[in-house]
């Protein structure tokens, strides 16, 4: 990143004046260096941010991944204490594989309570095919 430099059009188009103005080049000569110069700094713009969406969605990631432990911990916590009436936190805001990773450490009765639930509404089939090995 050190090797970065920003201009803006509006600067490279004013360098090119100047040196055009004193007699450095011609305007065919400047107006050609001065499209290839904003073309290579528009390339390297696009590059820079992309590297940029690719870091902050890794970051997205393991932000989430974090958060989704956390969550498994808090349901731990509350069974444990007899805290609310159903086993699993948020359980629609989950993805099939989140809830999947939650069902170890359930009771049957748990289960069970997350298998009529699910049935009642996703109905989705990983999930109940999951809750069903467990109850075997």
């Amino acid at each position: 990143m050190r090797d970065l430099l920003v201009l803006s059009r509006g600067r490279v188009q004013e360098i090119m004046e100047e040196a055009i103005e004193g007699g450095h080049f011609t305007r065919r000569e400047g107006t050609t260096l001065a499209r290839a110069l904003i073309a290579a700094g528009l390339q390297q713009t696009q590059d820079v941010l992309a590297d940029v969406e690719q870091l902050l969605g890794r970051g997205q990631s393991v932000a989430a991944a974090a958060g989704d432990v956390v969550l498994q911990q808090g349901d731990r916590v509350r069974r444990t204490a007899g805290i609310g009436s159903f086993p699993i936190l948020r359980y629609d805001d989950l993805s099939s594989s989140q809830i999947a990773g939650r069902l170890k450490g359930l009771t049957a009765a748990q289960l069970r309570k997350v298998r009529d639930h699910e049935r009642r509404n996703q109905q989705r089939k990983t999930i109940l095919e999951a809750i069903e090995r467990r109850l075997k």
